[in-house]
């Protein structure tokens, strides 16, 4: 009774000054307010639209490419089975006379380089993560985290040139300049290279990680780590036992962003990663060759490189192998769209919501 007593006469007076305002200045207030809603549900329908128009653009363009033969470069009808590009080993649609588009090789292209990225931006990433949240001084973190954050405003390009230009230099200089044969300089990175380019990524995809980690670990309550102190355990333990686990939700979130983020990157693979599809079958025996699929030394051609490689203009507009790179676009975004959706089923999952 106390409280309503006290707070009635601050309500009194608040309807007093409402009563006083001008009805001009509420039709003003309420039209801002409209208008403001207006813009923010006007900007939602566009995204909901570019994305429709992306999956419609994509699936009709894809489904052309399976439903009717189209002509090669040189002027032959060829038509491409569902079947044979889900399932094929061979990817070579723009050399020799034979045509294979299966799409596999470009699929362990990306892969390839996706599992490097994730081994250099995964753990380290979230030792980062751990570190600023739990062990930096609060001067220290507001000082570093902004400078990982500009670390993922740098334009892929330049991390593209990075690796071609140093890390791959870095890579061959235990080798030499030696590359007379034997099984050491086998070992030797080409000038492009899947793992040049997956270290890139990796880096690229590091702020991705580090950032999202640091805030699903700041967001647990102080409370869980007080009581894990209470009960005898230092501060590595209440870090790895309590903390990481009751943030579990955001870490895989974290980890399956940047895991799509490294699928879709296409200016590093392009520039420092080569031209090359994978060659899961030997072309001379058509046997499995297990050394060049696990191969990350030699170029590597992913998904993104090859759409890059056919709108740069090496196949003309409405053949087979221009039609291909639609197909390959809708693979790409199928998947990322499944690491998206299981992304939203782990953070469902694992979510903890605290009081």
């Amino acid at each position: 009774m106390a409280t309503v007593s006290h707070t009635t006469p601050q309500i009194a007076h608040y309807m007093e000054l409402l009563a006083r305002a001008r009805p001009r200045s509420v039709r003003l207030r309420t039209v801002r307010e409209s208008a403001i809603m207006t813009g923010l549900i006007a900007c939602g329908a566009f995204t909901l639209a570019i994305t429709v128009s992306i999956v419609i653009l994509l699936g009709a363009e894809a489904f052309n490419f399976f439903a009717e033969p189209h002509p090669t470069a040189q002027n032959e009808m060829m038509d491409v089975s569902v079947v044979e590009f889900l399932t094929g080993l061979r990817w070579s649609p723009l050399l020799g006379e034979t045509k294979h588009f299966g799409v596999w090789p470009l699929i362990l292209g990306t892969l390839k380089i996706t599992c490097v990225a994730m081994a250099v931006a995964l753990p380290l990433g979230l030792i980062i993560a751990i570190w600023l949240s739990e062990y930096a001084p609060a001067r220290l973190r507001t000082m570093i985290k902004p400078t990982l954050e500009v670390l993922a405003g740098i334009p892929t390009v330049v991390f593209g040139y990075f690796a071609l230009t140093l890390i791959t230099p870095f890579l061959q200089l235990p080798f030499g300049d030696d590359t007379t044969g034997g099984f050491w300089q086998s070992l030797r990175p080409d000038n492009y290279n899947g793992l040049a380019a997956g270290l890139a990524v990796g880096i690229m995809a590091l702020p991705i990680v580090c950032s999202l980690a640091e805030d699903a670990l700041r967001a647990v309550p102080n409370a869980l780590r007080e009581a894990s102190y209470g009960v005898g355990a230092n501060r590595f333990e209440t870090s790895i036992k309590v903390v990481v686990p009751a943030a579990l939700s955001g870490i895989v979130a974290a980890s399956l962003l940047a895991f799509a983020r490294a699928i879709g990157e296409t200016m590093i693979v392009a520039l420092a990663a080569g031209a090359s599809p994978v060659q899961i079958l030997d072309p001379a025996t058509g046997q499995f060759d297990a050394a060049a699929t696990a191969s990350l030394s030699a170029p590597v051609q992913p998904m993104t490189g090859y759409m890059v490689q056919i709108f740069l203009g090496d196949a003309p507009h409405g053949t087979v192998e221009y039609y291909s790179s639609y197909a390959v676009a809708a693979t790409l975004f199928c998947m990322t769209f499944a690491l998206t959706a299981l992304g939203g089923v782990v953070r469902r999952r694992f979510r903890q919501v605290y009081h």
